[in-house]
């Protein structure tokens, strides 16, 4: 990639990548070895000076949420957030399948600096191929005495387990994971108690996701310094990026935080432009629920701070979807407002309620009875959901609220224009690509 050293994905194409004789041939568990000869307590405080900040969506510093662990506590559970839901989110998956190892080897890390005796991974139902992979690595890091008791001979013991889930958005949300992985419906917890206090089985709980785990070991080996150098001060580190739709190369790509949206779609080391040299019209920038870019702001830095100077909830995933300018928005919104319904775990009223009024209206303008005024009214009730109004128990009516507002308020005019033309024949067309 130019003169960017891949790091998270330096093994990737290399034949056996999965093994655990090919990831240590590159250094791998080096950084394991280096951490279980410090204290907890200092391998905790090179992870605060790199400022490694969450992969998974909310962008908050990994070492900084360790310390909210009690002080006193007798017993700590890791849970690994493999779950990967956000559409169109596939780094998880991507890191999982083609070096199994480096996610093993950041679950270590970040066990011993937290003092967990157990890391649950919670994999989403429907990644088998990756399951698998991952269990043989497991398997071989037992054998080779890297899990288990007394790991490279440094007193430490951690067991790994892989439970898959049932496939459903929202227990992405850390607690609704737990509630999950405990066997029941996964439905969001009310806070507090927090995780760090009362989580799974009503222990101490610390939740990171896999790309947040995968970037421990190189922090330990190389230093904080080293992974400040990469990116920005307030987004260091490598990091993951995917891109989809109609571009020419789609796929999963690494680079710094300083590439910008338009980059990731057009530059030659990630999607190398348009299929038909066809413009853009709009972006998903950091997955659907960050919300949405026009054509003329693809200028975004790809960071942890500049997509609120967009209108956006944050970067989110990094994951990119791209529309064409032949798109008709209306299929757009009315799957967008579709997926965060179905997905809504329906204990909060305006999340089960909006989210259904929202698809209902985006349905209405799909198939060409829409009105102006279900135009505002989308925007009404986008504004009254979520946590960030102070109405939900998590951030999925947020996710839902944001694409769906950002959709109306940046194409207005567009939707305008199609509420007023009409066309015949649209009802029959959309309820054919519903069925």
């Amino acid at each position: 990639m130019g003169s960017y050293e891949p790091v998270l994905l330096k093994n990737l194409g290399v034949e056996g990548s999965r093994t655990l004789e090919v990831y240590r041939q590159s250094g791998g568990y080096a950084g394991a070895e280096a951490a279980l000869k410090m204290s907890s307590d200092e391998v905790v405080e090179e992870v605060k000076k790199a400022n490694l900040r969450g992969r998974g969506g909310a962008g908050f510093p990994a070492g900084v949420k360790w310390t909210f662990l009690p002080k006193d506590r007798e017993r700590t559970i890791l849970c690994v957030n493999a779950d990967e839901s956000e559409p169109p989110t596939f780094a998880n998956r991507f890191l999982m399948e083609n070096d199994p190892h480096m996610l093993i080897e950041g679950i270590i890390i970040a066990g011993f600096a937290t003092k967990s005796q157990v890391a649950y991974v919670y994999l989403r139902v429907e990644f088998h191929e990756q399951f698998h992979i991952l269990q043989r690595a497991v398997d071989e890091a037992y054998e080779a005495g890297l899990l288990g008791e007394n790991i490279l001979d440094s007193g430490y013991g951690l067991d790994v387990y892989l439970h898959r889930g049932a496939g459903a958005y929202v227990c992405g949300e850390e607690t609704g994971l737990i509630e999950s992985l405990e066997g029941k419906r996964g439905w969001p917890r009310i806070k507090p108690p927090f995780p760090a206090v009362e989580g799974a089985f009503g222990l101490p709980t610390v939740v990171n996701n896999v790309e947040t785990l995968a970037n421990l070991p190189h922090i330990i080996s190389r230093g904080p310094d080293w992974f400040k150098s990469i990116g920005t001060e307030s987004s260091a580190g490598p990091k993951l990026f995917c891109v989809s739709g109609p571009v020419k190369r789609p796929g999963c790509y690494e680079g710094p935080m300083t590439i910008t949206c338009e980059e990731l779609i057009y530059g030659d080391d990630y999607g190398q432009g348009m299929v038909g040299n066809a413009d853009v019209k709009a972006v998903f920038p950091g997955g659907l629920s960050m919300g949405v870019l026009t054509g003329d702001e693809m200028h975004m830095k790809m960071d942890f701070d500049d997509p609120r100077n967009f209108g956006l909830l944050g970067l989110g995933t990094a994951a990119a979807v791209v529309v064409n300018v032949e798109t008709d928005l209306r299929d757009v919104l009315m799957n967008v407002a579709r997926f965060y319904s179905h997905e809504s775990c329906g204990q909060c009223t305006q999340c089960r309620e909006g989210t259904s009024w929202m698809y209902k209206m985006a349905s209405r303008i799909a198939m060409g009875a829409g009105r102006v005024e279900d135009l505002d009214l989308l925007e009404e009730v986008a504004s009254k959901m979520g946590m960030m109004p102070g109405y939900s128990i998590c951030g999925l009516p947020d996710g839902a609220a944001f694409p769906v507002r950002g959709l109306v308020q940046k194409f207005r005019s567009e939707f305008e224009s199609y509420v007023s033309q009409q066309r015949a024949g649209r009802a029959e067309a959309v309820l054919r690509v519903l069925n």
